[in-house]
């Protein structure tokens, strides 16, 4: 039990680490998405792509020390939660200081993340509804005004005006 209790922060420090080096990323993204620089912002989001693969295959290894723990304990694999395995661990009080440490690091990474995350989807959004109100701005200044865009029967045609932004005739 001894070896899986290791192996099981072994992993969750692993997990913490490839968190932090997303908060990283993230910090990084906000500054791009505020300079509008897109090659950056695809090499960030190619990084937190790998990142992410690493995170998988670290989770299912710790899923399958929590499987092997919960056949040792012969407890459900539901009920080893981190907080369940402090417990556990109330006769080991350095294992239980080393795991309640583990998981307050990895909260506050968690938490860290989350609130960049959001401030950096905010930005994105920001940055989105800036495009949208551009693209109708130059759209709007092609357009002729509403009062000379009437045919024969007074009904507006919605017509463009020419690349020059003029329709005056010489």
């Amino acid at each position: 039990m001894a070896s899986l209790m290791e192996n099981f922060m072994d992993i969750l420090e692993k997990e913490n680490g490839e968190y932090e080096r997303l908060t990283e990323l993230s910090r990084q993204k906000r500054q791009v998405i505020i300079d509008g620089n897109i090659p950056a912002l695809e090499e960030i989001t190619d990084q937190e792509q790998e990142i992410a693969g690493i995170l998988i295959n670290l989770e299912k290894k710790r899923e399958e020390i929590v499987n092997d723990m919960s056949i040792v304990l012969s407890k459900d694999p539901g009920e080893l939660t981190v907080t369940n395995m402090i417990a556990f661990l109330s006769k080991q009080p350095k294992e239980q200081q080393k795991l309640r440490d583990l998981k307050d690091r990895l909260h506050g990474t968690l938490g860290e993340m989350a609130q960049l995350n959001e401030l950096n989807e905010s930005l994105l959004q920001q940055a989105m509804e800036m495009t949208e109100f551009d693209l109708t701005l130059f759209k709007s200044m092609r357009q002729a005004p509403t009062t000379a865009n009437y045919d024969k029967r007074a009904n507006n045609t919605g017509d463009i005006l020419g690349a020059s932004g003029f329709d005056a005739k010489q």
